[in-house]
């Protein structure tokens, strides 16, 4: 009898848009799974020998590099922060729109430093070192895992790098963008030497191409 597969779902955003796609594509959690009141973090599927874990979208990548979860679902944005070796990222899921940009306040950024030298606000410090860097620019990040639009107007920090969709939040706490960063969208991942010895893997990567473009 095979191992059950472990499929790594995030919390949040995702989760909503990814149902539909993972349902066409013959992933279907159990009833609990929908219970809003369910504590659980692991559910098994109907007609299934996977099981799904939920866990912070940080996590799923972490899980699928590692090989506790052999596939998932995540934001690029996770993907590109992390860049784990193992981690291949076969489908573009087209759902989960959204950047990630620079912001900082209407009236222009109180940094305390050089020019050559910020402190940034995010819970991306390697794309938000990178992006700097590439500007020639040396940038402290200040990692926070959440309420970043609190930072500039606080001197914590004299920008933020954050994903942003409609804006709205920005406009609420004075910010605004300028520039961005990345383009990014869920995609589904799996773990690299899963890939090469479990057949069902490339089963569930053509299924979701196949629930993608349907």
């Amino acid at each position: 009898m095979s191992v059950p597969l472990t499929f790594a779902i995030p919390k949040g955003r995702i989760l909503d848009e990814a149902l539909p796609l993972m349902a066409r594509a013959g992933v279907v959690p159990e009833a609990e799974f929908h219970d809003k009141g369910s504590r659980a973090l692991s559910f098994a599927c109907v007609d299934s020998d996977m099981r799904l874990i939920r866990v912070r979208a940080f996590d799923v990548a972490t899980f699928v590099a590692h090989g506790a979860a052999q596939i998932g679902i995540v934001g690029s944005d996770v993907v590109e922060e992390f860049d784990y070796a193992d981690l291949y990222a076969p489908v573009d899921l087209a759902i989960g729109h959204c950047r990630l940009s620079v912001a900082e306040p209407a009236g222009g950024a109180q940094d305390t430093g050089s020019e050559s030298h910020l402190r940034v606000a995010s819970k991306y410090p390697s794309l938000t070192r990178r992006h700097f860097e590439a500007q020639g620019i040396q940038a402290e990040v200040v990692k926070l895992n959440g309420a970043m639009e609190l930072a500039p107007g606080l001197g914590l920090a004299g920008r933020i790098v954050d994903l942003v969709s409609t804006g709205r939040t920005l406009k609420d706490n004075g910010l605004i963008e300028t520039s961005e960063i990345l383009q990014v969208s869920a995609r589904l991942i799996v773990n690299r030497a899963a890939l090469k010895t479990d057949a069902r893997l490339a089963g569930l990567i053509a299924a979701f191409r196949a629930a993608v473009t349907s």
